[in-house]
């Protein structure tokens, strides 16, 4: 997510070079008016020094929208929508599915679905970490059908078994009263 410093230095820049913008959400500036050539440096120059970058290639915008959508849903959710993770994607873009898919996988050489995958099983181990979910309440908050469709594909990814995983996390921890 972008900072509080990033976010008011990309307001500064925009405001310093007098453009009117409206923020939309995840990082997304719409600019109201055409930029000049030299704006744009200045803009994109400012931009990096805060690690960010100015992005005007349909296609990668578009990329970043379908990322944005998948971490916010998988990451930023009490629970992941109950409907065809397609229909989900399809539905907050606007944008046909099959359109979408075909993009994604031609920009980023993995599917849309192996995406979702991973970042699932990242939160996965996330909730293991923080160990107030159990891993019944885990497959259900992410939809996995099962516990075991979970450790399945949990064990796929990263060659562990959640149980194995959260012993290996927790012999790692040193308690505050040993330091």
């Amino acid at each position: 997510m972008v900072s509080l410093r990033c976010k008011m230095v990309v307001k500064s820049a925009l405001e310093k070079l007098g453009l009117h913008y409206v923020i939309l959400s995840l990082g997304l500036v719409d600019v109201l008016e055409d930029i000049t050539p030299e704006q744009r440096a200045q803009l994109k120059k400012e931009l990096s020094e805060c690690g960010l970058e100015l992005m005007d290639d349909k296609k990668a915008i578009l990329i970043e929208k379908i990322k944005n959508v998948i971490i916010e849903m998988v990451h930023y959710s009490d629970q992941l929508p109950k409907v065809n993770y397609s229909d989900y994607i399809s539905q907050k873009l606007g944008l046909d599915y099959t359109h979408l898919s075909k993009l994604f996988s031609e920009v980023n050489g993995v599917t849309i679905e192996h995406f979702i995958i991973s970042h699932k099983i990242e939160r996965v181990k996330e909730l293991l970490l923080y160990d107030e979910l159990n891993l019944t309440q885990i497959s259900y908050i992410l939809n996995y059908s099962s516990v075991s469709h979970l450790s399945q594909q949990f064990k796929k990814v990263t060659g562990l078994t959640p149980r194995f995983f959260k012993q290996l996390k927790s012999n790692k921890r040193i308690p505050l009263d040993d330091v």
